[in-house]
């Protein structure tokens, strides 16, 4: 398993401490809701810099850990554009009004990171101790790109979310928003608002999207820091390509159907990977065409769709 010395390790957390800063501390240090213009222009930049960061890993460890990081990126990136659709959905099912959004998506996003380094390491000791556990995950992996093939447009309900049912239940809960509020005291009785619902479901759906994230970057590579660090630059561009995509849900209509194929070819990359070995420029490939092709498909739809209009 590949090793990285503690500067490469230091300087990537100074970086992404950076950009988190400049993303929620700066950027949303008044929690307002981006314009197209301003979430493209940040957006653009993240990717950006992971794709230098990139080119950084490629020059100092080789072409092998550059493409690694590269494939693994696509991936994750691709992952959480779905999963910001979902994202969308919920915001839409607890009629979340815009200006409140980014502060749900701010601890959201910190949550995330948290939780996908917790995942990691127990999948990666997982990995290490139990080798049969790649099987295990390569067939999370199809299964549910199967069930992304079969199954149509996401419905959302929130209320049968045991986290939800579990607070509506014993938690006392305010009748309506309170501005920014997750808790609020009216009359000196302390109560959590919907808000705070609205980012139990969102911590919850997160923890949901890791278990199909996690194994598909693993399918890639076993280098825990490669499948940190491509989970967290993928992570960190989520508020701002939250307003990208919000007002184009149908912008990308064969999306779904690109991500499914991902996750089908990855997890038979994975269980596979005893009896066939698939070069990781060859992946890289694939990856990169299904999305080429699953973004260029949609571009069609939409222009043929505007033309019979």
């Amino acid at each position: 398993m590949p090793t990285h010395s503690t500067e490469v390790w230091l300087g990537f957390t100074a970086l992404v401490a950076t950009l988190l800063i400049l993303d929620l501390g700066v950027l949303n240090r008044r929690s307002h809701t981006l314009s197209i213009r301003e979430a493209s222009l940040w957006s653009g930049t993240l990717v950006l810099i992971a794709g230098l960061f990139g080119a950084f890993l490629w020059w100092r460890e080789g072409s092998q850990t550059g493409i690694e990081f590269y494939t693994g990126y696509l991936v994750e990136l691709s992952l959480s554009v779905d999963n910001l659709f979902v994202f969308i959905l919920i915001f839409q099912y607890f009629a979340v009004p815009p200006a409140l959004q980014p502060r749900v998506l701010k601890w959201g996003i910190l949550g995330a990171i948290v939780m996908r380094a917790i995942m990691i390491a127990l999948g990666t000791v997982l990995l290490t101790r139990f080798h049969w556990i790649i099987y295990v995950f390569g067939g999370i992996l199809i299964v549910t790109g199967l069930r992304m093939l079969r199954v149509g447009d996401e419905k959302i309900d929130p209320e049968r979310n045991p986290l939800v049912r579990f607070a509506r239940r014993f938690l006392p809960i305010s009748p309506g928003y309170e501005g920014q509020a997750f808790l609020v005291r009216p009359a000196g009785k302390l109560m959590f608002t919907p808000l705070f619902l609205v980012l139990l479901v969102v911590e919850w759906s997160d923890v949901v999207f890791a278990i199909d994230s996690i194994p598909a970057i693993f399918a890639i590579t076993r280098d825990p820091f490669i499948v940190y660090s491509s989970n967290v630059f993928a992570i960190v561009g989520l508020r701002a390509l939250f307003f990208v995509l919000s007002g184009a849900m149908t912008a990308f209509a064969h999306l779904k159907p690109g991500v499914a194929a991902i996750l089908v070819f990855v997890g038979a990359k994975m269980t596979m990977a005893a009896w066939l070995h698939i070069p990781a420029l060859a992946s890289l490939a694939v990856i990169l065409t299904t999305l080429t092709v699953s973004i260029l498909a949609s571009m069609w739809k939409n222009r043929r769709e505007a033309k019979l209009a």
